[in-house]
């Protein structure tokens, strides 16, 4: 018995290894380089990456360029439906006086849009995948919009300009910020190293994760904190805790009011100052001291 089960299950074994390689999808990879002159001053200018699917990596310079390095790669099971990507798929440039854009045209516009002016009946099943990877170089005190929802990390470095970083499933990491901050992800950890005390109001969100963010020691700002299963700890040694902020928001229904009652927590280090805002559902905040 045993002589006649052995090839039984080589035959299994060759069977599925087939079955795996005929899996894999088929793949189309392109580099793609762009350069841009910003028309105005470094800190007057705006650039704006709207990704869906791949990392996006933001270094600052001394050069006066803007340099993208984009690596894009169309997948589909079937070779069909990956001419059929090759063809449809679109990436997408344009520049303004203040602004450079670089987003995903077709087969849908990844810009923000009012959800009442979207074309939902525009939308069909695409039977391919597309991936994004971004790779960019800016002056240093230009600022930046960037973001992206899978299958990547967005990672800022040495860029004193302003900042606004998105993520959906994946972490944010700015590194050597020195300026005014709105960093929001959903499932990943949300870390900020700052040169410089951000001189405007800033907010740090992440949902199920760490928030992690570095002043320097002379920092002075009031501290806003909420959090439903995390703690707030922080090594500054001159803190203060406020009195605790109740807002009441209201609603109608058909049964009468209902009112809800929120209890937020504040913290004071040093003389106070500007407001940064620290959110997160299922995870610690931690405030750190510059070493």
């Amino acid at each position: 018995m045993k002589t006649l089960f052995t090839p039984l299950l080589t035959g299994v074994a060759l069977l599925c290894a087939q079955t795996a390689i005929m899996a894999q999808p088929l793949e189309f990879k392109e580099h793609i380089s762009k350069q841009f002159t910003p028309q105005k001053a470094a800190e007057a200018t705006t650039l704006a990456v709207y990704n869906l699917q791949g990392f996006i990596k933001v270094e600052g310079y001394s050069g006066d360029k803007v340099l993208l390095e984009i690596d894009k790669t169309i997948a589909a099971k079937e070779d069909k439906w990956l001419q059929i990507g090759k063809q449809e798929f679109e990436l997408a440039f344009d520049q303004q006086s203040d602004t450079i854009w670089a987003y995903i045209a077709q087969p849908y516009d990844s810009r923000p849009h009012e959800w009442r002016d979207y074309e939902w009946n525009d939308r069909r099943r695409i039977e391919y995948t597309y991936t994004l990877e971004y790779t960019i170089k800016v002056p240093y005190n230009m600022n930046i919009h960037v973001s992206t929802v899978n299958k990547g990390d967005v990672t800022v470095q040495d860029v004193a300009g302003i900042i606004s970083a998105h993520n959906v499933n994946g972490p944010i990491t700015i590194k050597n910020a020195k300026n005014t901050t709105d960093a929001h992800t959903i499932n990943g950890n949300l870390t900020v190293n700052y040169l410089a005390v951000p001189p405007g109001n800033s907010s740090y969100y992440t949902l199920n994760g760490t928030l992690s963010v570095t002043y320097p020691q002379s920092l002075s700002a009031d501290l806003e904190f909420k959090s439903m299963n995390g703690g707030f700890y922080t090594d500054f040694d001159n803190v203060q805790v406020l009195p605790a902020r109740i807002t009441k928001t209201e609603r109608k229904t058909d049964e009468g009011t209902v009112y809800k009652i929120n209890k937020d927590s504040d913290i004071r280090i040093g003389s106070g100052g500007k407001t940064f805002k620290f959110e997160t559902l299922n995870g610690n905040v931690y405030i750190k001291k510059q070493s």
